[in-house]
């Protein structure tokens, strides 16, 4: 990693520069731009995101803007409404005010004396999502994007449903975002910051309930999903992904569906930049995304439009780890995408054939006379790992052997060659339930001679969703049917001596909340279908990783984290314990201390699908001088048969006083979950 602090251009900040919309609401901004830009105007860069631009992201805005600046543009990281030193108050993520004011501050942008008039939008996870939705609105001095690990399909692919699956970070994001949005604007920039954080807090919403009510792929979801109509897509897009997160599938939709030039990179990331993200090999993330704003928003010739249309990081057989540092591999570039290199392999779920393999087999053209149960107990998947890791604590998917264990699982015999996989499995299925409500889980992993087995790709199925997403269905208990569904997108070459293993369990736990009874599947047959990939060496060296100089700080209080399974022998309670206490810094520029404590638990009874309960407590803290304030979040989440029950508690205090406390209590009809 190399930190450069000499640029191109001498830059100038601005830590508060008010963008009015059309409203009165006056958000803020902080911009960086060349000393000169008011006599050589250049294109604007904007990052909208909620997570305040004054603490939460100031450490990676650092690394990022001033480099991009240093290089000829004027970068613009915007608080949305209603967060951060903005004015206004947010209600819910995407919605079309959100989408209404990106609008009118890229106009704005366009029209400053400094702005050359062409526009450029990027951003990670929430400001990914927008700026791919504001491509979609098509605002005219929009003239590129640069997504990181965002979706296309709001229901299908994000942090609240998959595969119709409700998630149980649709609960733990609710909670986030009670806490995240329950902090005041810093005093310094705003001398109405009490009156601004009273009504923050009065308007504060308890979202979970509200996602958690809306079971299908209805009007809500499908506001904001660009997927709707790729048509629309008409601004050339850079778009980047990470095996180790959930957001790995946008990448591949893009490519293949937007009719702009659309460039896809995914890596073995988590859910951060590339430049700063493990796994490892970290790539130029900073210098790709010059390169594609001077093609942009420059015109200048640079051949950005005929690079690679998919440019992958296969990920080499490894021992399984959960804070993995680096993944072996190799780069591949397809220059289209889907790939004429790629094909497809049916292997067929069949009957144990006895010795070294698991309850089924997997493989060509064999079926047997396949009867399998799938009643899996209720803490299987305590190793699935985070819906978006963001770091090394042991975030990312473990050890799958104890999972596999408690799964029903079709191994396919020992590679003698190895394989190279490039593209989303699918699973088909003929099964039948007995219960209405249930769901189905496909882990497709990598199992070394000696036993320890790899999560490559997984995929569920919320079994009412079998026929459509828009009108789900519960089962007919006893009637056999035929479902499929893909598993998520992947790069990997298994090692010669390996084998290949489909888990399949009706159970995923904290991953997916459970359904209301321990219901059976009864499987009777079903195929993989895999997308194998001919082979390749490394195809592409992308350019080393670097960045602007970090942001000057003092640690006040180091932080710690704690993620631990915990097991009651009494009760039979099976816990998946998270504590992360990120400490107090003090930033050395403005003076301003902050610091984030949270907790998590998701237990649940291997018998008992009723007994699942999960508990998070945020605490944010910010302090200068005599000024202190901190708030504090709680939350939990129980189901009944019939309905699921979200509780919190929101409390603020100013000093040592409590000078807001609100209760929630929803409960949700559980139609189809």
């Amino acid at each position: 990693m190399t930190i450069r602090t000499e640029f191109p251009h001498p830059i100038v900040e601005h830590e508060d520069m008010g963008i009015v919309l059309p409203d009165g609401c006056r958000l803020s901004a902080r911009v960086w731009m060349p000393e000169d830009a008011e006599a050589r105007p250049v294109p604007a860069v904007l990052e909208y995101i909620p997570y305040r631009k004054r603490d939460g992201t100031l450490p990676r805005d650092e690394m990022m803007h001033p480099y991009m600046a240093g290089h000829g543009y004027a970068c613009v990281r915007v608080d949305m409404r209603g967060n951060g030193d903005s004015e206004g108050l947010m209600t819910d993520e995407y919605t079309q005010q959100e989408m209404d004011d990106a609008v009118a501050v890229i106009d704005w942008l366009s029209q400053q004396a400094w702005c050359s008039g062409a526009v450029g939008m990027m951003g990670k996870s929430w400001g990914g999502f927008n700026c791919l939705q504001a491509a979609f609105n098509q605002p005219p001095a929009l003239k590129a994007v640069i997504s990181v690990c965002s979706t296309t399909d709001r229901f299908a692919d994000d942090i609240h449903y998959k595969g119709g699956c409700l998630l149980g970070e649709n609960f733990g994001w609710g909670a986030v975002m009670l806490s995240f949005s329950s902090r005041p604007p810093d005093p310094v920039l705003r001398p109405d910051w009490r009156r601004m954080w009273m009504e923050r807090l009065e308007s504060e919403p308890w979202l979970a309930p509200r996602w958690a009510a809306l079971q299908e792929r209805g009007a809500f979801w499908k506001h904001g999903s660009v997927g709707e109509d790729y048509a629309r897509m008409q601004t050339p897009v850079l778009i980047w992904g990470g095996w180790a997160d959930n957001y790995m599938n946008t990448v591949a939709h893009l490519v293949e569906n937007v009719p702009a030039p659309c460039k896809g990179i995914v890596g073995p990331w988590v859910h951060q930049y590339p430049h700063t993200a493990v796994p490892g090999p970290q790539v130029g993330f900073l210098q790709e995304a010059l390169r594609w704003w001077d093609r942009w928003l420059k015109g200048i010739p640079n051949g950005a439009e005929d690079d690679p249309a998919y440019r992958v990081w296969m990920m080499d057989s490894a021992p399984p780890d959960a804070s993995a540092k680096a993944r072996p591999g190799h780069w591949v570039a397809e220059a289209e995408w889907p790939s004429p290199r790629v094909s497809r392999q049916v292997l067929t779920l069949g009957a144990s054939r006895g010795a070294g393999t698991s309850q089924g087999y997997l493989g060509l053209g064999e079926t047997g006379n396949l009867q399998v149960t799938i009643a899996t107990p209720q803490h299987l998947g305590l190793r699935a790992g985070e819906f978006f890791p963001m770091g090394l604590n042991a975030e990312m998917p473990g050890d799958q052997r104890e999972d596999d264990a408690l799964s029903v699982c079709f191994d396919a015999d020992v590679l003698e060659a190895g394989l190279d996989l490039l593209g989303a499995a699918e699973v088909r299925l003929r099964l039948s339930s007995d219960r209405p409500l249930g769901f189905v889980v496909a882990r497709l992993c990598d199992v070394a001679p000696e036993g320890a087995s790899v999560r490559i790709a997984h995929g569920m199925l919320n079994l009412c969703h079998r026929g459509s997403m828009e009108r789900p269905a519960p089962m007919v208990p006893g009637q056999t049917v035929e479902v499929a569904f893909r598993l998520d997108q992947m790069a990997y070459r298994l090692a010669p001596g390996h084998r290949l293993r489909l888990a399949l369990s009706n159970s995923y736990w904290p991953f997916v909340w459970p359904s209301p009874a321990a219901g059976r599947l009864t499987l009777t047959g079903g195929s993989l279908t895999l997308p194998v990939h001919q082979g390749s060496g490394d195809e592409w060296t992308p350019p080393p990783a670097e960045h602007a100089a970090p942001w000057k700080h003092r640690v006040i209080r180091a932080g710690k984290t704690r993620r631990c399974i915990e097991e009651d022998l009494i009760t039979g309670t099976v816990a998946l314990v998270v504590e992360d206490d990120l400490g107090d810094a003090e930033n050395l520029t403005h003076g301003l201390c902050s610091g984030e404590t949270m907790s998590e638990r998701w237990e649940i009874r291997p018998d008992d699908p009723l007994s699942a309960r999960a508990v998070h407590v945020w605490e944010q803290r910010l302090s200068r001088g005599d000024w202190s304030v901190r708030t504090r979040a709680e939350a939990e989440m129980t189901g009944t048969a019939d309905t699921l029950r979200m509780t919190a508690v929101l409390r603020a205090w100013e000093g040592e006083a409590l000078v807001f406390e609100r209760h929630w209590d929803d409960r949700v009809d559980r139609r189809h979950v």
